[in-house]
């Protein structure tokens, strides 16, 4: 037998490992182009949630902002809180970083220091936050008026409803249109 016949052999007895590498190629090309594909949605998806979340506190912050403004005694412990929300929320990157540039930012961090202030605010007002992303049902555990047990539909004993739904309606008796 000369040199052909035993790399002949040669490639039989590792033909399992040449189909074996040549799916495992096949499907990482395939699962690098799916994750790309799943990674930016995903981040996208993300990234719309934090700035619903960031948007509301800027707005809660603006508003709150205007309305101390207007009044005759000032709260300097809230706008100093105000102030300090609205100076984390401008901080916060309006671009996607790259990877590419060296950033020694911590979103994650950022984003729960911006939630901490904005729970300090809320203190300092008197008012109940909020934090639950948009599109999000509230939590069942919830008695508040965001929309947990004692919502508008299932108001308390001896609390009337805020929106009140009138389930007497009559339909209309002449149905007939004239024009």
């Amino acid at each position: 037998m000369g040199y052909g016949a035993s790399t002949a052999y040669q490639d039989l007895v590792n033909v399992e490992q040449t189909f074996y590498d040549s799916g495992y190629q096949d499907g990482f090309a395939h699962g690098r182009i799916h994750g790309l594909i799943e990674g930016r949605a995903l981040g996208r998806e993300k990234g719309f949630e934090m700035w619903e979340e960031l948007g509301y506190y800027e707005g809660f912050a603006l508003m709150w902002k205007a309305i101390l403004a207007n009044e005759a005694k000032q709260d300097e412990r809230a706008l100093h809180n105000i102030k300090h929300l609205l100076d984390l929320i401008s901080q916060f990157p309006r671009v996607n970083p790259s990877a590419a540039e060296a950033s020694d930012l911590d979103i994650p961090k950022l984003f729960r220091q911006i939630r901490s202030r904005y729970k300090v605010l809320c203190a300092t007002l008197g008012t109940k936050p909020s934090v639950r992303a948009g599109g999000q049902a509230p939590s069942p555990e919830r008695n508040d008026d965001l929309g947990g047990p004692h919502s508008e539909s299932n108001p308390p004993a001896g609390r009337s409803s805020v929106w009140r739904v009138d389930n007497t309606a009559q339909p209309p008796r002449n149905s007939a249109l004239s024009f």
